[in-house]
């Protein structure tokens, strides 16, 4: 837990920057908040006791000190300075309240910059973990991400981090400002009546077990509920995204109910630990009260003995009320850490996860594709227990299509998603120029790469950023002419605002047919040596699929590709096609040769049916 809460002040990073102008803002802040209370002893001392008078005061004191000498003192020395030596009660008035008015503004101007303080902190901690967090869920392998719940991730990111942010800010404040505030008001209190400061403590201790007994049972709720809430953003994901077919099967009801539980959960957790919160302001108050209640009378036998004067004891009262105050803040700020605790061991498990895929120290760049790919039995499993790649090896030479096919499961998408690294090899070697694809750099291998996928991914975007996204620095011109090649640009031209216009989330405003064509003027634009289509027509109707087909063919020409589909159209062009079952090849040779062959290939092409 400590070590947690260490690291979680790692974010606020140099915290010193923003420590040590705090600690003197909170300094002055509680030494001038002090001295408004005990300014009320001379208030009261010049309305009520009519022996009291400020004596002629030439000179400032030799040391200062928060108590009743040093102020008569001052307060003399001003009057003396403005008024002369004539006593006037009007005067004097006047002069306190405007000492009072003045140590209240400059108390109030210090805590507004500690405050300040903590929110520049609290903003740039934040900033600083949502980043870090966002750069290791991007920089993940793409099993791990499927692993994951993206509702999860999603609340760990936003709800957790800013749980977390409160628990690095109220470091400053328990560990300044609410400390020196309490020292302020316990020195004052010492220097009016160090009987009745004894006395009166004696109940803070007693606050302070009772509350704590409390904020120590926060930390599990907090961290079920934080989980709760993952939970709870993933249903809403699934919820919008699948709207059409929650609404097809009539699963309305069956989708409320799974919200409502997990929702229902999330409350009763809430409302837990908003219990036990709220019960340590009340519980504190309470007994604040009370032990006022019992100071009310200890004090009083002392001002009748004659220990105590009737402003002091006033003044004093005055303070200890105050003092409840932020020793209750204290104790609450204990409670957000630990929540902050709880939430940032569930960020730490984002943060400390590796990804599997990752560059070796001694990575080269590959700079281009001279002789072709390789697959060398390789071997591939995604739990450890049944093999999806069994044993594969086949080539693929510089500017040749190699087309995948056979039946769904197969595993032809998988052998497609081990060319750019997606995911590695169980066993054996994929090799580029004769060097296996390991001891390349993933930036620069992938820099040489393009994937058109039949689920086509567009970002709530225009239609020219989304183009652009694999060479940002593209002119107009380029993309109009990448757009062109991909048959994109006529219906481009036709939206409202033409390359400007934004196309929604997923590209929701486009058809299927533009989003494809989208997707392939985004691979004409980066211009890749190595090309991979993985059933980029199969969801397509036959108008949208010969226009995406054309540009297919254009975007094909002179490039290395690897294309799985299941239409004849798309794949009997190939150099070769490769028919892959149940993790091996089954076949391969050319269009003409299978067919020839009258095996599993001809058989799908009968059917139609490659998957």
């Amino acid at each position: 837990m400590f070590k947690t809460y260490i690291r979680l002040l790692g974010f606020a990073s140099p915290i010193s920057k923003y420590a040590v102008p705090y600690f003197f803002y909170a300094v002055f802040y509680a030494l001038f908040n002090t001295i408004n209370f005990v300014l009320i002893i001379p208030i009261l001392s010049t309305l009520f006791d009519p022996a009291y008078r400020f004596e002629p005061v030439y000179e400032l004191p030799s040391t200062y000190a928060v108590n009743q000498e040093t102020f008569s003192q001052l307060i003399g020395y001003l009057y003396t300075h403005l008024f002369g030596t004539e006593f006037s009660i009007f005067k004097t008035l006047v002069l306190l309240a405007a000492t009072v008015m003045t140590t209240s503004l400059l108390s109030n101007t210090f805590r507004y910059l500690s405050s300040w303080t903590v929110e520049n902190l609290r903003t740039r901690s934040l900033q600083r973990m949502r980043n870090q967090m966002f750069d290791k869920v991007i920089g993940m392998n793409v099993g791990y991400l499927n692993e994951q719940r993206k509702g999860d991730i999603v609340s760990r990111i936003t709800q957790d981090v800013m749980v977390v942010q409160f628990c690095i800010t109220n470091t400053l404040q328990v560990a300044f400002r609410e400390p020196l505030l309490i020292i302020g008001y316990l020195a004052a209190m010492f220097m009016i009546s160090w009987e009745l400061s004894i006395f009166s403590i004696v109940f803070l201790p007693l606050v302070a077990l009772l509350i704590g007994s409390i904020v120590k049972r926060l930390r599990h709720p907090a961290r079920t509920s934080q989980e709760r809430m993952g939970d709870m953003v993933s249903t809403l994901d699934e919820a919008l995204s699948g709207i059409k077919v929650i609404k097809s099967y009539n699963a309305t009801e069956y989708v409320k109910r799974k919200f409502h539980a997990i929702n229902a959960e999330f409350s009763r957790l809430q409302l837990s630990m908003v219990r036990r919160q709220q019960l340590a302001s009340p519980m504190s108050e309470f007994l604040g009260i009370s032990a006022a209640g019992v100071i009310l009378v200890f004090g009083g036998m002392l001002v009748i003995r004659g220990s105590l004067d009737a402003g002091g004891f006033v003044a004093f009262l005055a303070m200890f009320s105050q003092i409840t105050r932020p020793v209750r803040s204290f104790i609450d700020q204990f409670a957000t850490i630990n929540q902050g605790i709880a939430a940032g061991e569930r960020i730490f498990e984002v943060l400390d996860s590796q990804p599997e895929i990752q560059d070796r120290p001694d990575a080269r760049t590959l700079d281009s594709l001279r002789e072709g790919i390789e697959f060398r039995n390789v071997h591939f499993t995604y739990d450890g227990s049944r093999e999806v790649i069994d044993g594969i090896s086949f080539r693929i030479r510089r500017g040749e299509t190699v087309a995948l096919v056979g039946p769904s499961g197969g595993g032809k998408s998988t052998l497609s998603e081990l060319i750019p690294r997606f995911y590695d090899a169980t066993s054996g070697d994929i090799l580029i120029d004769g060097i296996p694809i390991r001891d390349y750099t993933q930036e620069s291998l992938r820099a040489h790469m393009s994937v058109v996928a039949q689920n086509t991914v567009l970002f709530n975007d225009t239609i020219e950023s989304n183009i652009a996204m694999g060479k940002p620095s593209a002119t107009h011109d380029e993309i109009v002419a990448a757009a062109k090649v991909a048959n994109a640009h006529d219906f481009i031209m036709e939206t409202p605002e033409g390359y400007r216009t934004n196309i929604g989330d997923c590209g929701s405003k486009l058809s299927g047919g533009q989003r494809q064509r989208l997707s392939i003027a985004r691979a004409v634009l980066k211009n890749p040596e190595i090309l991979i289509l993985d059933e980029a027509t199969s969801a397509l109707d036959t108008e949208s699929e010969k226009l995406v087909q054309d540009a297919l063919n254009a975007l094909l020409e002179g490039r290395t590709s690897v294309v799985i589909a299941h239409r004849l159209s798309t794949i009997h062009n190939a150099d070769r096609i490769i028919v892959v079952d149940h993790g091996r090849i089954a076949e391969q040779g050319t269009h003409a040769e299978l067919m020839a062959r009258n095996g599993i290939y001809a058989k799908l092409i009968e059917m139609q049916s490659f998957d």
